[in-house]
């Protein structure tokens, strides 16, 4: 069995997403943990996958035979981020269990291949998805025609206690 998820979502989360989100991330990922999942692959982006790999992080303090797994564009893809920003990613690229790059230098579609690459390694895609169109929209569907089982936490956030 394949005990990797993966995590898309999109880059701008609204203030009230993001407090729901606080509290069903570590929700989802409790319930995967139980399913038998201990590898959770996130993009690297701002936003939702931000959001997730930190939830990942903390999560592995209570499991450590977790594993955050990383798959980027590019090695700078942070070139032009925020500072505060960059601090942030840097220390989740430090506490990675696993780094894979899809491409030495950003080119167009490094974006698609990290994307198709972490599908690709999951049976599970947990996604925040709001817009049908985007990067987030792609993989999510990309997920589905490859098999997977897709779980949109947009669609949950209201949940008193959501099942995934």
């Amino acid at each position: 069995m394949n005990d990797s998820v993966c995590f898309t979502g999109h880059r701008e989360v609204p203030a009230a997403d993001r407090e729901k989100l606080a509290r069903l991330l570590p929700m989802a990922l409790r319930q995967c943990i139980g399913r038998g999942y201990r590898r959770f692959w996130c993009g690297g982006a701002l936003g939702f996958d931000t959001l997730a790999a930190l939830a990942v992080l903390r999560e592995k303090e209570r499991e450590p035979s977790l594993r955050l797994c990383l798959a980027l564009p590019c090695p700078e893809q942070d070139a032009l981020w925020p500072e505060r920003d960059r601090l942030q990613y840097r220390e989740i690229l430090s506490r990675a269990d696993e780094v894979w790059y899809a491409a030495e230098r950003y080119i167009k579609s490094s974006l698609l291949t990290r994307d198709r690459y972490m599908v690709e390694h999951s049976t599970l895609c947990l996604c925040y998805l709001t817009e049908m169109s985007g990067g987030t929209a792609y993989t999510a569907s990309y997920a589905l025609r490859q098999g997977l089982e897709v779980v949109n936490l947009a669609m949950l956030l209201d949940e008193e206690d959501p099942i995934i």
